[in-house]
């Protein structure tokens, strides 16, 4: 069997490009040692579905972090190119990316998360202090600010709706922060990340050397079963594929979810192939069976089209019309219910979302 060719994607235009850069890195290193691929390491910024075209590989491994790398605007062009890839499709990108979109998914499935409200500029916010303001719909890690009163609150505001058109308010939860990473559905072992920072910011995530990171943390029964039906729900309602990584945060009353990302960081500081390590399986050898994931999912496809194609010829095109659209509906299907809900999610809605939470 000859090599397979990988088009590694990094960098983007995102807050987080240069975190991209060192997880597409041991992404392609990680290939290379397992054997068996030719890599073709790639930095874009936003490339057209013409010149990603012209780029050489057999299935795409997209790194990017961020709103258009990670949530959806470059999933839409890969979608386009006609390539295997590894990582969620386009709709379940934009739900991931979007807090008050996967907040909605959650809190639907009964999965208790902080109430929350979008912040309008020149509007004031009902929510009681303390507080975690935050964009919408970029990294974890960018542009947090935790606000104790009024004063923090405002200059928080006003700092991050200059780059931030969308921001979110979300009521602070102080506890214990808990990780859940995915690989092809399943769980692997839990992390309880531990800061000397205020919290787990950006250069508690990437830069310091005291951050710790305690898998298989000690945790109620109850509390380690909350973690997981409420990681693999979130994750099977919104459509991830591939892998993924939970965020939660744990006091008395239990767990809390936070948000999902549906590309999370490779890097030597990164959570998913810590714990990933930790059950088993190496780096090298999750970087290629994500990969080989992509491409038997593309065969798979390919035999349905050609499934379908002969049983019109033998006049059961419309049953296995049907099961062909069954199969990849969720993608398009519910697109607009989806976006329709995360629209209608204003003040009004966000009443009702502190009734269910509260």
């Amino acid at each position: 069997m000859s090599d397979i060719n990988v088009l590694v994607l990094m960098g983007g235009p995102d807050a987080e490009r240069e975190i991209s850069l060192k997880s597409g890195a041991m992404i392609a290193a990680a290939l290379r040692e397992a054997g068996g691929f030719i890599v073709h390491e790639q930095i874009i910024d936003k490339p057209t579905s013409t010149e990603l075209r012209a780029l050489p590989g057999d299935v795409i491994f997209p790194v990017l972090h961020g709103p258009f790398g990670e949530g959806g605007p470059l999933q839409e062009i890969m979608e386009a190119d006609g390539r295997p890839y590894v990582g969620s499709r386009p709709r379940a990108s934009r739900i991931a990316m979007d807090k008050i979109s996967s907040k909605l998914f959650a809190r639907t499935a009964g999965i208790r998360t902080p109430p929350a409200r979008i912040l309008v500029a020149g509007e004031p916010c009902d929510l009681e202090m303390p507080v975690i303001v935050k964009p919408i719909d970029d990294g974890s890690s960018v542009g947090v600010r935790r606000c104790f009163d009024a004063a923090q609150f405002a200059a928080a505001r006003a700092e991050l709706e200059v780059k931030h058109p969308r921001l979110m308010a979300e009521k602070l939860i102080v506890g214990r922060e808990i990780t859940v990473g995915i690989l092809e559905r399943d769980l692997l072992p839990m992390i309880e990340v531990v800061t000397s920072q205020e919290f787990y910011d950006f250069s508690a995530k990437y830069e310091r050397a005291d951050t710790q990171y305690i898998l298989d943390p000690v945790l109620a029964p109850e509390v380690q079963a909350e973690i997981a039906y409420a990681s693999r729900t979130i994750y099977e309602r919104i459509g991830c594929r591939d892998v993924a990584r939970v965020d939660f945060m744990v006091d008395e009353a239990g767990a809390w979810f936070l948000e999902i990302n549906s590309m999370p960081g490779m890097t030597d500081h990164s959570l998913v192939p810590k714990a990933a390590a930790h059950a088993g399986i190496a780096f090298p050898k999750m970087c290629a069976r994500l990969v080989e994931k992509s491409l038997a999912r593309m065969k798979g496809n390919h035999r349905m089209a050609r499934n379908a194609v002969n049983a019109g010829s033998s006049g059961a095109t419309d049953a296995t019309s049907a099961s062909t659209e069954s199969h990849v509906a969720p993608e398009a299907a519910s697109e607009g219910a989806s976006e329709g809900n995360t629209a209608t999610m204003t003040r009004d809605q966000s009443g009702a979302q502190d009734q269910t939470n509260d």
